[in-house]
């Protein structure tokens, strides 16, 4: 297990934006949903796709390749084509910034 990998400055992730980091070779999406920050693994569970590339609305991020819908609180898929969920990472802000890891 990896330490912790500062995504950015609590200033830089506003309710409703967005970053990824990298903890390694994994890619994960940071979004700060009216204040409650969440992470999820950069990666579709039905293709090898960025859900960052996707439109986030409300709670749900849209993978752009072929339209599944994820939970940004858990990960859980909502609708085909994607059946299995996609990975959640911890999150913590602290020393106002924003970190995750890849706990795996």
């Amino acid at each position: 297990m990896s330490g912790w990998v500062r995504v950015c400055s609590t200033a830089e992730l506003l309710p409703g934006e967005s970053r990824v980091a990298w903890d390694g070779d994994t890619p994960i999406l940071v979004v700060n949903l009216d204040g409650d920050v969440h992470a999820l693994e950069d990666k579709c569970s039905h293709e090898d796709y960025e859900l960052s590339a996707g439109a986030i609305d409300g709670d749900q991020v849209e993978c752009t390749l072929h339209g599944a819908r994820f939970d940004l609180r858990s990960g859980e898929a909502l609708c085909a084509p994607a059946y299995a969920p996609v990975r959640k990472f911890p999150v913590k802000v602290e020393d106002g910034a924003v970190w995750t890891r890849d706990d795996r």
